[in-house]
């Protein structure tokens, strides 16, 4: 016969304790309690972690996704509006208006809207073709002319053609003896070399200016009908690095002489490199600045990323150096004394970051933290873009009059929300950056003729950037000293 199992909890009964021993069970109980509340409040904290963690990797993956998927753009979908540029305007007009007689008003162009260019430049080749009537379809008239009904652009194939250098030689009969003189022959950059030094430059043109990897530019002088190999061609510019070393020196030494430099570094990966493995990190280093109205951009390659390098590179500069938030900049500002200013488009890439990795919110959702902090750095930007055409003295007084506010309010609110904002999230990572970077990130603001970030030096590093997505790595150090040289060239031209 079956039993049904007594569940039914029983009361302790506690009639026959003495005081004592009543106080004892009470004293027992609330231990107990006391050990489950901390248990209690341990699995509260865990689970508040386990939470916070979900919470990070589900933000990685949003990132890592948009990494891979979506556009590069840094422009937001729906960027929220907290500045008038038109109030910005009207500020800046009244700023100018206020500014002492003595302060000229020649390098304040007018702003003017770009026009549609219609037609063709002047400076292009022009050839005039005639549409004529025939004998007969003119017989009778009084007079004939001619009008200019359309143009059309042409484009003229390159082709390849070879010199034939014949020297013209003088025989003289001196004392029974033969004596022959040459006509003199013009001098090549590298001596015995098949390749004229305008076929040179275009082959340096159009790997570091046109993003054109050799191997291809082997293809395209074999359909013009000679095949140059592309070791040629790279044993040619690895030469003529020597060629140019002299005028690099010249750079460096002018560059270092100027008050106010850029500086950034991007990968590049070096087959060949003693002590390090193929697949590993090696640098190219770049710096622009100069004299006034003289700017140079100069590359470096280097192995390594210690901040032995810039002070190496800017050994004898004394100024303010600019970059991001990389320490490795740090011993050079140390040791030489240097000013160092921060770059406000690298604080607002980690906000863009957040913005774009955070849970898709609706129309009347409030903004993230992370676009609230984009809002501040988007008034900053506007204060820059309205004064962009002044002239340095009233670009300073901009910035005192209307920047330092909006600096200062960015920075209280950052310090009031950043403790509010999840440890470990890429917004809480992008507001201690930005605290941490405060001190250099105002710095611009101290002169008229400095940058709000370092975009002049990251644009001198694009070219290398894309370039570097077709021909991929570079073969052996020497290859990669003579690309740098290269866009030293290049880049140094085009700011110029």
């Amino acid at each position: 016969m079956k039993t049904t199992p007594d569940n039914t909890s029983k009361t302790p009964d506690f009639s026959g304790l003495s005081t004592a021993e009543m106080l004892a069970v009470i004293s027992d109980m609330q231990e107990q309690l006391a050990a489950k509340e901390v248990e209690l409040q341990q699995r509260d904290q865990a689970a508040k972690a386990r939470e916070s963690y979900i919470a990070i990797l589900e933000e990685l993956l949003r990132y890592k996704k948009i990494q891979q998927f979506a556009a590069s753009s840094e422009k937001q979908p729906s960027q929220i509006t907290l500045f008038d540029e038109a109030e910005l305007e009207v500020g800046i007009d009244e700023l100018r208006d206020e500014l002492p007689e003595d302060v000229e008003e020649a390098e304040a162009p007018p702003r003017s809207r770009k026009r549609r260019q219609r037609g063709f430049s002047d400076k292009l080749l022009r050839e005039r073709i005639e549409l004529t009537l025939s004998d007969e379809e003119k017989a009778g008239a009084n007079k004939t002319f001619f009008t200019k009904v359309k143009e059309e652009l042409e484009y003229i194939p390159a082709q390849l053609k070879v010199l034939e250098y014949w020297q013209e030689k003088a025989v003289f009969e001196q004392g029974g003896q033969e004596h022959i003189v040459a006509a003199p022959r013009s001098a090549h950059p590298l001596g015995k070399c098949i390749a004229t030094p305008s076929l040179l430059a275009y082959l340096i043109t159009s790997k570091y200016a046109d993003g054109l990897p050799l191997y291809r530019q082997e293809q395209m002088l074999k359909r013009l009908g000679h095949e140059v190999s592309r070791t040629s061609m790279a044993h040619w510019i690895i030469r003529l690095n020597d060629v140019f070393k002299p005028l690099m020196t010249l750079i460096r030494e002018t560059q270092n002489g100027s008050d106010y430099l850029q500086a950034d570094e991007t990968r590049i990966q070096v087959l060949k490199e003693d002590g390090k493995k193929a697949q590993s990190d090696k640098w190219m280093w770049v710096t622009r600045g100069g004299p006034p109205g003289k700017p140079s951009v100069l590359f470096e390659y280097d192995p390594s990323r210690g901040g032995q390098v810039p002070v190496r590179l800017l050994d004898d500069f004394q100024g303010i150096l600019q970059a991001d938030g990389y320490s490795g900049y740090g011993q050079v500002c140390r040791e030489n004394k240097l000013t160092r200013i921060g770059c406000w488009d690298h604080a607002r890439r980690k906000f863009v970051d957040a913005s774009r990795a955070a849970p898709a919110k609706g129309k009347k959702g409030p903004p993230s933290k992370a676009d609230v902090a984009l809002s501040h750095i988007r008034k900053l930007y506007a204060v820059e873009k309205a004064a962009n055409e002044l002239s340095d003295a009233e670009r300073y007084r901009v910035r005192q009059e209307k920047s330092l506010p909006l600096l200062n309010a960015f920075k209280a609110w950052l310090e009031k929300n950043a403790s509010k904002v999840l440890k470990g999230s890429l917004t809480r990572k992008a507001m201690d950056y930005t605290l941490s970077q405060w001190d250099t990130l105002v710095g611009y603001c101290e002169r008229g003729d400095l940058q709000i970030s370092n975009v002049l030096a990251e644009n001198a590093i694009r070219p290398f950037a894309v370039g570097r997505m077709a021909w991929l790595f570079a073969d052996t150090t020497q290859g990669a000293n003579a690309s740098a040289t290269c866009y030293s060239l290049i880049e140094t031209a085009k700011a110029n």
